[in-house]
């Protein structure tokens, strides 16, 4: 296939899971504190593990609060609330389901607390509210146990509206049960608007720091989030998850430097706290979001010493997070760079004994940038070999429930199929597959686990309008990836190219001016040449 013929030169423990700037809404002068109340009519001593647990949980280090409930119970067999509070950490709302054995562990906890002591009133409603939700996702599965959890938690909100800690909990509940498809993130809002009241009534807490981050964490809230991402830092525990959480909003945003500053940090945390003898997941999830700030800012040789780094552990914590970061971490390298003859040759490394037969949605990433890659390079013969991979792997994601990934799957084996017609000259049902795929990608909301899209379907179609000369086209969907993905960095120089085929100079200049801006001095990116010397010119 000929190269893109652009105007430019260059285009856990008992349970396994996951898993900086000045505050300005913080009080002035006073010193974060654990604000979490023990909620637990069982007498208390300082430093209680119990209340330090239940804080954990809302910074979800659900690892820790583990330990913490277990060693809460070791202090008091009897206190009802310990054994929910070591349930809670195998629910894990917004992250994967549990496997079999986390959830049996959960539910086992759950009923000794409802057998326990003798709690008041509103302990044993919130122990009933997530006894509600193991029962009815042993019937009926994970997401509706989640709906059956939200609407125990909703009832228990209405009854208590005071209460910070069950109103924490009801909108977290509201955050894994939103649609990913809503568009309106009716869910979200509500959620953020709880956890805005919730903390003007205790400033300190940590729950509607981390819950409104989440809330906000999609392109239409996300500057809301941008005053709770700043405070963080002087709230958030030296823990990997915590030290993570702001760059959430700040990747939403757009802000390459903040999400470097807090996933550096995040990483080493994550090295200082490893799971047994196994590198923790959370190291992985860090290591991906900074190779995809440091691509944004066109800084190659950074992403590289960065992917080398994850490479160069032996054994990562086995599950959905790091699976998703070893996978997508060196395919968004090789395919952010288009450098397609090696995105072909990708492989993942299978010599360190990772389970990916565990996850079928991860593995399709790899067998996707070897066909886009195999597709771009023209060798049909692989990517069709890929194609009929996807299909396998998509079929096995949806046979563990997993529709949200399997929808992806199914988009990425889209935009292979439709870069091979596109090669064989069939150029009219290649741009309708590849537009199918874009709103097919769109629809549904980016998931917590990525920075972004590996490579956005709106963009492949971009590049793929620009070469069937139809600029103005192209334009308009750069300009849509930037609205849900802002300051990409090829999104910008596909829109700056596209606006000067069209003859739109000015447009041009915008775009490419925006590009030198997010991009870092130290680039060596050829486009950022060619997009300076436009600028120039009178």
């Amino acid at each position: 296939m000929s190269s893109f013929k652009f105007f430019l030169p260059v285009l856990i423990f008992l349970f396994s899971f996951i898993s900086p700037g000045t505050s300005q809404i913080l009080p002035k002068d006073k010193k974060p504190e654990n604000k979490v109340k023990a909620h637990t009519t069982h007498k208390m001593e300082a430093g209680d593990p119990f209340t330090h647990g239940r804080e954990m949980l809302h910074h979800m280090m659900y690892e820790q609060a583990a330990e913490l409930f277990q060693e809460a119970i070791q202090k008091d067999p009897n206190n009802a609330m310990a054994h929910w509070g070591l349930a809670m950490t195998a629910l894990r709302p917004l992250w994967a389901p549990p496997n079999s054995k986390d959830f049996e562990n959960g539910l086992l906890a759950v009923e000794k607390a409802q057998t326990l002591g003798h709690p008041g009133v509103k302990e044993r409603e919130e122990i009933e509210a997530l006894h509600n939700y193991y029962i009815t996702a042993k019937d009926a599965g994970y997401r509706q146990g989640l709906a059956a959890w939200k609407t125990s938690l909703e009832n228990l909100y209405n009854k208590y509206p005071d209460d910070i800690e069950i109103a924490s909990f009801y909108g977290l509940s509201l955050l894994a049960t939103a649609p990913q498809d809503d568009k309106t993130y009716s869910q979200q809002q509500k959620a953020g608007a709880l956890m805005e009241e919730m903390h003007k009534k205790d400033p300190m807490h940590p729950a509607p720091f981390h819950y409104s981050i989440h809330a906000y964490d999609n392109p239409v809230l996300a500057e809301k989030g941008i005053r709770f991402a700043n405070a963080y830092d002087q709230l958030a525990p030296d823990v990997p998850h915590a030290l993570h959480m702001p760059s959430h909003i700040f990747v939403r945003v757009g802000k390459w430097d903040e999400t470097i500053q807090w996933n550096l940090r995040s990483a080493e945390s994550a090295l200082r706290q490893p799971h047994g003898e196994m590198t923790s997941y959370h190291h992985a999830h860090a290591l991906d979001y900074l190779i995809y700030a440091y691509l944004q800012q066109g800084l190659e040789d950074k992403a590289k010493g960065v992917l080398a780094e994850l490479n160069s552990i032996e054994k990562y914590q086995p599950n959905f997070a790091a699976a998703y970061a070893i996978a997508a971490a060196p395919s968004r390298y090789l395919l952010e760079r288009r450098k397609w003859n090696e995105a072909g040759d990708f492989m993942l490394d299978s010599s360190k004994g990772f389970p990916w037969e565990n996850f079928p949605q991860m593995e399709a990433i790899s067998w996707w940038t070897r066909g886009l890659g195999a597709a771009m390079s023209n060798d049909t013969d692989l990517a069709r070999e890929s194609v009929e991979k996807l299909k396998s792997l998509e079929e096995q994601t949806r046979e563990n429930d997993e529709e949200y990934w399997a929808l992806l799957v199914n988009t990425q084996r889209k935009t292979i199929e439709a870069w091979i017609l596109h090669n064989e000259g069939n150029y009219e049902k290649a741009l309708a597959l590849m537009t199918e795929a874009a709103e097919q990608e769109d629809s549904v909301e980016k998931h917590p686990v990525t920075p972004g899209n590996v490579l956005p379907a709106r963009e492949l179609l971009g590049d793929m309008l620009v070469l069937q000369n139809k600029p103005d086209e192209a334009r308009a969907a750069y300009k849509a990836a930037l609205e849900i993905s802002p300051n990409r960095f090829n999104s910008l120089y596909g829109a700056g190219n596209a606006a000067v085929l069209a003859g739109r100079n000015d447009l041009a200049r915008d775009y490419f001016q925006q590009l030198h801006k997010i991009a870092s001095k130290e680039s060596k990116r050829p486009e950022l040449d060619v997009a300076n010397s436009f600028v120039q010119k009178k």
